[in-house]
């Protein structure tokens, strides 16, 4: 699954057990309409391991923990069970360790779905996957969500009654000795620092202030005032040879993939039409010369079909020309109907490899778009070689 993708539960006894390289702790929390706990009871962690319809199962330390649900015994007004881990050591992050969701039958442990949440840093705890009720049908969601403050932030986004540890008394000054007045005396040692402030989220852009300029791994959701903004969109991607009076042949390409990560349809130069005319290429581009988009590929959102949740654009270098030949790298983001730039990013700096992964749309379960910088390279020169690195960067 990818970010934001949902599939429907066929049974109703599920497990979702998360794997990492480290021990985590792994909670479920029942949630009403308004996306609380009705108390404390409705938080299911090891120390409290059974609740309605909902139960934490140990690995004991040989195999992941689990969240099982059975939605038929899930009491009326809960909507939503979240599934969250965290590291069990104290500090720790889930920068290099991704942890991996899977979604199984309780009953024979076959796989339903999995999910990897991408590029994590300073996270401290994630709501990895929810279990929601939809039109009376209940289905399963990525989500991914970070917290830098540990699952005890998770609990109060979620209504959950989180004690503080009360801070030990501090002990009695000793009395100070008499002073000599001819003899001198050290000041006392300054107070240690105060901790620095974590860093501020950067929380969620949407193009209600108008044109973004996007940084690597950044987001923006395509909406504007709280709704989608547009339903056909052009990508224009761009570049220049680095050395005046050079060509330099590059190809863009879009590559279609499913909920599973599972790639569906590539669009390129030898293909310019995938998912029933919904995305269209411009055509080659054989020197990069000339000012504005060397290629464009025209995506219709409205059209793409409900199994295509992400898109991927890349560039790669079918002649082997590397990227450090290149110079102004770029993809933008524009309104279709009035040619309007909505965003941009720009690619900084160049790696000596022959294909680079640019910008990435993703469909959210409520329907909107969002667009999602990237800028890594990789070693490909064809759009074939691309569907691996991207998958894994979805």
């Amino acid at each position: 699954m990818t970010p934001g993708s949902n599939i429907p539960l066929p049974i109703s006894r599920v497990a979702v057990d998360v794997a990492a390289p480290v021990r985590l702790d792994v909670s479920g929390l029942l949630l009403t309409a308004d996306g609380k706990v009705r108390s404390d009871d409705d938080f299911i962690f090891y120390n409290q391991p059974s609740g309605p319809g909902v139960g934490h199962r140990s690995g004991r330390g040989s195999a992941p923990d689990a969240i099982v649900v059975d939605t038929a015994a899930v009491p009326a007004g809960i909507e939503k069970i979240v599934i969250t881990a965290s590291p069990d050591a104290a500090g720790q992050t889930f920068q290099g360790i991704e942890p991996t969701a899977t979604v199984r039958s309780a009953d024979d442990g076959s796989v339903l779905a999995s999910f990897t949440p991408p590029r994590l840093g300073t996270e401290t705890a994630l709501v990895i996957v929810e279990i929601y009720l939809r039109n009376g049908a209940w289905k399963v969601r990525a989500v991914g969500q970070g917290y830098a403050n540990g699952l005890a932030g998770i609990a109060t986004d979620f209504g959950v009654s989180v004690e503080e540890p009360a801070a030990p008394a501090a002990p009695p000054m000793p009395a100070a000795p008499p002073v000599d007045p001819g003899v001198a005396v050290a000041a006392p040692p300054a107070p240690p620092a105060a901790p620095p402030a974590p860093p501020a989220g950067t929380g969620r852009i949407n193009l209600d202030k108008g044109r973004v300029s996007l940084r690597k791994n950044q987001t923006v959701s395509l909406v504007k005032g709280g709704k989608p903004l547009l339903s056909r969109v052009k990508m224009g991607l761009g570049w220049e040879p680095a050395v005046r009076g050079k060509d330099i042949d590059l190809d863009a390409s879009v590559m279609a993939f499913g909920p599973q990560r599972d790639h569906i349809d590539s669009c390129y130069f030898g293909k310019l039409s995938i998912l029933d005319g919904a995305v269209k290429h411009s055509g080659d581009n054989l020197t990069g010369e000339g000012a504005g988009d060397d290629e464009v590929i025209v995506v219709d959102l409205g059209r793409v079909p409900a199994e295509a949740t992400a898109l991927f654009f890349t560039v790669n270098s079918f002649t082997g020309q590397k990227f450090t030949e290149v110079t102004k790298a770029y993809c933008r983001l524009i309104d279709a109907a009035s040619g309007e730039e909505l965003v941009r990013f720009d690619l900084t700096g160049a790696e000596p490899q022959t294909g680079v992964l640019m910008a990435k749309l993703i469909r959210q379960f409520s329907g909107e778009w969002e667009m999602t910088a990237v800028g890594d390279f990789v070693k490909s020169r064809t759009v074939r070689g691309m569907v691996k690195p991207a998958a894994k960067a979805l």
